[in-house]
């Protein structure tokens, strides 16, 4: 299992790289490793601190849409969220709404096949050979046939 500052820290690089296949977009602009190592910190700290209150202030919308909206709500949020990315980040630029849009899409869908691929908060399945052994005196510790004293289920 990997510590939490190696989960963050790998979180925050393939955060990076996507914010790098990002800057690649028309109208997203990068061009140096500091800003973006930032920008993709403040992203993170976006996500952590505004993207649930926005969730939250966008469950009438859901409730209205009857479900249908959440996809592009969903795709607003992260718009929102690069674009002020690039408000507070200088040396990166977003540069309006579709810069945005696009590059709130790359940066999802490639920082998730990322955390994916260096499996990042993935949970190791946990198997058991054996069944556990009861303690002495427990009706499944008692060897043979039941006695008939347990509980009656009446069809």
């Amino acid at each position: 299992m990997k510590s939490p500052w190696s989960q963050f820290f790998l979180r925050w690089l393939s955060t990076a790289l996507a914010v790098f296949v990002a800057s690649r977009l028309p109208g997203v602009e990068c061009h140096r490793l500091p800003p973006l190592l930032l920008a993709a910190l403040v992203l993170g700290l976006l996500n952590v601190l505004v993207r649930p209150v926005l969730l939250l202030a966008s469950v009438p919308l859901m409730l209205i849409t009857l479900g249908l909206g959440i996809p592009i709500i969903l795709v607003c949020i992260n718009a929102l969220l690069f674009w002020l990315a690039g408000q507070l980040v200088a040396g990166f630029e977003v540069r309006g709404f579709w810069p945005s849009v696009g590059g709130g899409l790359v940066v999802s869908f490639v920082s998730w096949i990322l955390n994916k691929l260096f499996g990042v908060n993935s949970r190791p399945a946990i198997a058991r050979t054996e069944a556990p052994t009861p303690a002495p005196g427990h009706p499944r510790d008692r060897q043979g046939p039941p006695d008939g004293d347990g509980p009656v289920i009446d069809v």
